[in-house]
């Protein structure tokens, strides 16, 4: 858990919400229940692919995705894959898989993204367990 001067519930540092998170929310668990909290600081962040893999999942659970991307474009701010992201991006992806069984480019743009942003990531995914600092685990 982050301190409290680093603690995004309390308004004081964005957050980015992962594909695990928005799924989570949208299927209304209690770990969605505790994404409610990050998205109503009105400072999340959700990388442009985190779009790319809910947009895929829904279509194949033959689920309409549009009313949710809006919802994700109302309550977030989507970050693009630019230039610079991308290349840290892709040093980050190569010296994570090293480490991190299953890691993938997805996950390497989640966390160039909040570096980048100076942000912590919200998630359930266990490959960032190991980065204690930078995440918070649903």
């Amino acid at each position: 858990m982050p301190t409290e001067e680093r603690d995004p519930r309390r308004g004081k540092q964005a957050v980015v919400l992962d594909s695990f998170a928005w799924i989570e929310y949208f299927n209304g668990t209690n770990a969605g229940e505790k994404v409610q909290s990050f998205l109503e600081t009105g400072r999340a962040l959700t990388p442009a692919i985190v779009v790319a893999e809910l947009s895929e999942k829904h279509r194949r659970l033959n689920r309409e995705f549009g009313p949710k991307y809006d919802f994700v474009k109302a309550r977030t701010s989507v970050v693009p894959l630019e230039e610079e992201l991308a290349r840290v991006a892709g040093e980050l992806n190569f010296d994570r898989k090293k480490t991190v069984k299953g890691w993938g480019m997805a996950d390497s743009i989640v966390l160039a993204t909040a570096r980048q942003s100076k942000s912590i990531i919200v998630t359930g995914d266990s490959h960032f367990k190991d980065l204690t600092e930078e995440t918070i685990l649903l």
